[in-house]
């Protein structure tokens, strides 16, 4: 495992996603991941699996301590109250007095942007969460949150691949020690048909996924959740630090388009 530092604490540069895994699957997944030894979970009040994730955490033989737990507020959670009692509602179901990271899912323009970052500030004074962040939030709304925050907004979690590199909100991050936590790293699929990272697996004896995988966690300041349910798949996604793409690689890598974004959205929301 490799590892980024940020506030002088290390997160595994690669971490399990549990979206759209529910019940058994879902503690299971979490179980193998964290046999083969993930210490990054992510969850949120969206996936309805907190308490398949905590039941998994429970019974794993590793420590509440070693293992980097995030989850992620509903954004129609807007006011105060209604945030506190949601997260109180989530380490409930997760097991836990306290999550590593709380985010809100997404910028909500019916919301006070100062009401919420000032509660998640306050959840994490009071200790309910170690840090604090959002996801979907382009540099700007980033940059609002973090003037409304009163502690430090540990990072911004986003969709990031080869065909979405976001190089506008990464050069933010970069510049304003904020961790970017990649989700969909893999395109939801599109990545492993594609010609470049297929061509470059043969070089290096790895997978098209495997390729894509280097290439976002290669990338200062950024971690990275692909979700899987399969074994073979988990013990892949982990087996991508012993190899390096060479910054041409890493250059040719990287295609912005909107067309396989858009592609990799329509896969996401069919569940594919």
């Amino acid at each position: 495992m490799e590892y980024e530092t940020m506030g002088g604490e290390e997160i595994p540069k690669i971490g399990l996603g549990t979206w759209r895994m529910e019940g058994g699957t879902c503690r299971d997944a979490v179980s193998t991941a964290l046999d083969l030894g993930y210490r990054h979970i992510d969850t949120a009040q969206a996936y309805s699996n907190e308490r398949e994730v905590g039941q998994a955490i429970e019974h794993s033989d590793v420590d509440r301590d070693e293992i980097f737990l995030t989850t992620k507020v509903w954004p129609m959670n807007r006011k105060r109250a209604d945030i506190v009692n949601s997260v109180n509602e989530s380490l409930t179901k997760l097991g836990t007095e306290y999550v590593d990271l709380l985010l809100i899912h997404w910028p909500n323009p019916l919301a006070s942007t100062g009401e919420v970052m000032r509660t998640l500030s306050d959840l994490q004074n009071d200790g309910l969460t170690r840090h604090i962040g959002v996801s979907n939030f382009d540099a700007e709304q980033l940059e609002t949150a973090r003037e409304k925050a009163t502690v430090d907004v540990f990072t911004d979690q986003v969709q990031f691949h080869p065909f979405n590199p976001q190089e506008e909100l990464l050069e933010y991050c970069q510049e304003n020690d904020v961790l970017l936590t990649a989700y969909s790293p893999l395109a939801h699929g599109g990545a492993m048909h594609d010609h470049v990272l297929t061509e470059l697996g043969k070089k290096y004896d790895k997978t098209p996924a495997q390729v894509a995988l280097r290439w976002v966690t290669q990338q200062e300041k950024v971690v990275t959740i692909p979700k899987s349910t399969s074994e073979e798949h988990l013990e892949q996604n982990l087996d991508i630090f012993d190899f390096e793409l060479t910054e041409t690689e890493m250059a040719i890598v990287a295609r912005p388009s909107r067309l396989q974004t858009g592609l990799s959205m329509v896969r996401g929301r069919l569940g594919r």
